[in-house]
């Protein structure tokens, strides 16, 4: 059994955004999970657990609308992505990208010390189980085009036009 299979513990709540409903999910004491609805790669539903009042799982909506409000760019909450190795290297490295900047998917993987893994990293990068919060929607193609989401490329666009137009950016 791994920690993706173990829901012991594990909690979960439902809250709006302007790109859906997000299902957050904490297990003792981290979030482990935010995922859109209808997105790849969607754990079963058993495996998001209760539904929970919980604090944490509180501060995330908090911080979520905070950041779609345009009054946060940076997210302070415990963390904890269940992964392989390399995934939790790739999802660690994706926090380090500035709040409404893009890299490409070879640019991470220099940045990881690894340049022909840029594959790698985009299989990585679709597999965060933290959307948002670990932002993945700012890794895009290498000619600067929106390429693959989990959530859609609709939401991508919106994500990262928030981000735009918050730091005052031109609109993608």
């Amino acid at each position: 059994m791994t920690e993706m299979d173990d829901v012991d513990g594990r909690g979960h709540a439902v809250v709006a955004s302007p790109i859906g409903p997000l299902t957050l999910v904490a297990r003792e004491g981290a979030i482990v999970g935010v995922f859109m609805e209808g997105g790849r790669h969607l754990p079963e539903p058993a495996w998001f657990g209760d539904h929970q009042e919980d604090p944490l799982l509180a501060a995330a909506a908090r911080q979520l609308d905070e950041y779609f409000a345009g009054r946060r760019t940076t997210f302070d909450l415990p963390l904890r992505p269940a992964g392989t190795d390399f995934q939790r290297r790739v999802w660690s490295a994706l926090r380090e990208i500035p709040y409404a900047e893009t890299v490409s998917y070879g640019d991470l993987a220099h940045r990881l010390g690894q340049p022909g893994a840029s594959r790698a990293v985009g299989l990585a990068n679709g597999r965060n189980p933290i959307s948002i919060i670990v932002p993945c929607h700012r890794v895009i193609g290498s000619d600067g085009s929106l390429t693959g989401y989990g959530g859609g490329l609709d939401r991508k666009r919106q994500l990262l036009a928030l981000e735009q137009r918050v730091a005052g950016l031109s609109l993608l």
